[in-house]
């Protein structure tokens, strides 16, 4: 297994490991990231090969601060606007790359377009480090429940890579929301934590809904998924089920479940977003056939989630 170390003491080794162009799973404040230079090609098919992850998605690559950024990535006046609100944090924006921008293709997939975010915390830390953007899509096997602590990404990609910064349970749990900014149009092309209402307060633009293709991550339809199979909306408990409950009232039957959790006995959207991927990966170590899913009010984050939990429950490719 990979060897865990604490942030604090983190910062020297993965930054050694960085720059010799090997992956390192790093923390976040949305959920973990298989970190590695964006800017050499072996060193971004380490992750592919890592996470089992098809060539054609697209990667995030992470920057410092805005200075990096534009080196890499054509900012409109709104682009401009959303980064200075809400970097860093839980916001990715796809831009027009320059043409000299310096990311390897395979981050792209081929696209004349770039997905840049600026996290918080260590990953902000390290890329200034090492001075070149990281490349991270979601510490886990490809397709499968993603790492919101240490102890999960070990366990997923343990014996793929050889560390893992433990930084605690992620902030966020859920993945970046992914913007694609042409001029003054905004699409949404993968909800995430940060919630769509407000970017729309902000800009006093309508965000678009309904991107099609692969055109960032996490548009594939099958995604985040558990081995253990998702029925939605679950206004019952069959026998045999386990429950991902949510809010203070019980699906009928809940009783019988072989195991249950509550994403937020209070409803409350921010805490079921923090604890979705962890109560999945526990119910699926549960080893029932079946996982029921209360329904989960569809506004706010609770769009990410429902979007989170559509595709975990899409057929499996």
């Amino acid at each position: 297994m990979a060897e865990i170390l604490a942030q604090k003491d983190a910062l020297e080794p993965a930054c050694r490991l960085l720059a010799a162009g090997e992956p390192v799973a790093i923390p976040t404040e949305t959920v973990y990231g298989l970190a590695a230079d964006a800017t050499d090609g072996e060193a971004v098919a380490r992750i592919f090969e890592a996470k089992g992850r098809p060539r054609f998605n697209p990667l995030i690559a992470h920057v410092a601060d805005m200075e990096m950024a534009r080196r890499i990535a054509v900012f409109s006046p709104l682009a401009e606007r959303l980064a200075e609100s809400f970097w860093p944090g839980p916001l990715t924006l796809v831009l027009p790359h320059r043409e000299n921008y310096g990311i390897h293709p395979l981050v792209t997939a081929g696209l004349d377009t770039i997905a840049l975010r600026c996290p918080q915390g260590f990953g902000r830390e390290v890329i200034a480090r090492l001075g070149r953007p990281l490349a991270a899509p979601s510490a886990n096997i490809s397709g499968r429940v993603t790492g919101t602590t240490a102890q999960a990404v070990n366990a997923s990609l343990g014996d793929r890579i050889r560390l893992v910064v433990d930084g605690g349970p992620a902030k966020v749990g859920l993945e970046s929301t992914i913007i694609k900014v042409l001029g003054d149009e905004l699409t949404l092309l993968r909800p995430g934590g940060l919630a769509v209402e407000e970017i729309e307060r902000l800009t006093g633009e309508a965000v678009k809904r309904g991107a099609t293709g692969v055109q960032a991550p996490g548009m594939l339809a099958s995604h985040y998924a558990p081995h253990t199979g998702i029925r939605l909306d679950a206004a019952e408990v069959r026998p045999g089920e386990a429950l991902l409950a949510f809010g203070p009232d019980r699906a009928l039957g809940a009783e019988n479940a072989a195991k249950m959790l509550n994403l937020s006995p209070a409803g409350d959207l921010r805490e079921a977003a923090a604890n979705l991927f962890a109560h999945l990966s526990a119910l699926d170590a549960a080893g029932c056939q079946t996982i029921a899913v209360e329904p989960v009010p569809r506004h706010g984050l609770g769009e990410a989630i429902n979007d989170r939990l559509t595709r975990a429950a899409a057929p499996r490719e």
